[in-house]
């Protein structure tokens, strides 16, 4: 096929879209980048299992493996998928996804509405300082507002009533797996607990600041480490740096 990329950006997260242009940006520059979103409609179950179903559904299109990345929940469904049909993924990178993969900020998130006796409103402001660092009053009410809007469109699991756990495993595929030492949801550990489960070329790269959001605040320096790994896929050496 003609117009066939030779990667795929998963979006499971459509307001986050703007944390996402840059790093994409910077990768189509050297690669062929398809997006591929998926909005979860208010009057829908939860439901991975369906966004897993329309992917495969996407990929039957495609005639050869291709790259796949993407960050957060993107990052998860990427990671199911390809356990469930490796034949189909080139590699996989995973941006702020920990080795307990399901693992995101809303988990973090329905745990503080249960634990603190404060309005929605104060803890999604402390999940913004939590996921961006400190910011100016104006633009915390701006990502209140995102962080609002991903509660309804995001096949997340998590809710108020239960929290889900999904076990951490290898992939068949190559694998690279990026985070943020300052990041509160994926922390060091999480981060790091990887390489139990890498193969022979796998890598884990951190980088030293941007929190979660690391690949909007330094869209360059992911893009670059995401453009080598594929670049040397055939070397079969452990990196951890």
């Amino acid at each position: 096929m003609k117009n066939q990329p030779e990667a795929v950006w998963i979006n499971a997260n459509p307001s986050f879209k703007v944390f996402e242009n840059h790093l994409i940006n910077h990768l189509a520059t050297q690669k062929t980048i398809a997006i591929w979103e998926y909005i979860q409609e208010p009057d829908e179950p939860s439901s991975l299992e369906i966004a897993l179903t329309l992917l495969h559904d996407y990929f039957k299109s495609q005639a050869k493996p291709v790259h796949l990345l993407g960050h957060g929940t993107g990052g998860l469904v990427g990671l199911l998928y390809a356990r469930r049909h490796p034949e189909r993924v080139k590699s996989l990178t995973l941006l702020g996804v920990g080795a307990n993969p399901a693992i995101d900020w809303q988990v973090h998130y329905y745990a503080m509405l249960r634990l603190f006796p404060c309005s929605r409103e104060r803890v999604l402001a402390k999940m913004v300082h939590n996921l961006f660092g400190e910011q100016k009053i104006s633009q915390t009410k701006s990502l209140i507002k995102i962080l609002e809007k991903d509660l309804l469109t995001s096949p997340s699991p998590h809710s108020l009533y239960q929290e889900v756990n999904i076990s951490p495993e290898s992939v068949e595929v190559p694998l690279l797996v990026c985070g943020s030492k300052d990041d509160f949801i994926v922390d060091r550990n999480s981060l790091y607990r990887w390489a139990s489960w890498l193969k022979n070329g796998d890598r884990i790269w951190e980088f030293p600041e941007g929190h979660h959001f690391f690949h909007y605040f330094y869209p360059e320096e992911v893009s670059q480490q995401v453009l080598n790994f594929w670049q040397t896929l055939s070397q079969n050496t452990l990196v951890i740096n």
